[in-house]
């Protein structure tokens, strides 16, 4: 038997079906949104619909963005001889975050998996392959530590090496206030091996 009428079940319907979100959530998010004054529900709407239209990805880097090129690559002063490969926009928005990366970004949408079906040519590197034509000095992978994110750091670097352009790898490892007894050996492994003089 269903606990609410059609419109409500299928609010709830759509909302569980977002990443993140679970069937309470969803309930909750369902609820607030019905007793939300009709304004504020007209805005949410529209928002979403304009970001659905307008959004895209930018012409060099493959971020989302709203205009042809996005503000990072857009930036004048940022290092365009420096490119950090990224698997998403929102590992993109964390090293911005830091405010000390000077260079541009390649957003590959996803990382190779073939578990999941995922090979090199459902990711961006046919276009970061084309950017290096240009004047890159260094590529700095920065993918995720996961078997798919190793996978794809050892991907790339295989295919950028020989074009002459250096290659390197964020160095990952204990986190802060991380207990060195809980950590898993390939972590401790990269912290050893990313250490720094002190």
């Amino acid at each position: 038997m269903d606990l609410y009428s059609g419109h409500i079940n299928k609010l709830i319907e759509e909302l569980a079906a977002l990443p993140g979100i679970g069937s309470k959530s969803a309930q909750r998010l369902a609820f607030h949104l019905i007793n939300m004054p009709q304004d504020k529900v007209n805005r949410l709407a529209n928002a979403m619909l304009e970001a659905k239209a307008n959004v895209r990805y930018c012409r060099e880097c493959y971020t989302l963005t709203d205009s042809e090129v996005c503000p990072v690559c857009a930036n004048a002063n940022r290092d365009h001889r420096t490119i950090m490969v990224v698997e998403n926009t929102r590992d993109l928005a964390a090293y911005e975050k830091t405010g000390k990366y000077e260079g541009v970004y390649h957003v590959l949408h996803g990382a190779i998996s073939p578990m999941l079906g995922i090979g090199p040519g459902d990711i961006k590197l046919k276009e970061l392959i084309e950017r290096l034509r240009g004047d890159v000095e260094e590529v700095i992978i920065a993918t995720n530590s996961s078997l798919e994110g190793e996978t794809t750091a050892m991907y790339i670097s295989k295919l950028i090496k020989p074009v002459g352009v250096k290659v390197t790898r964020i160095a990952s490892g204990v986190p802060v206030g991380g207990d060195l007894e809980y950590i898993d050996e390939v972590t401790l492994l990269r912290a050893l091996e990313g250490r720094t003089p002190m």
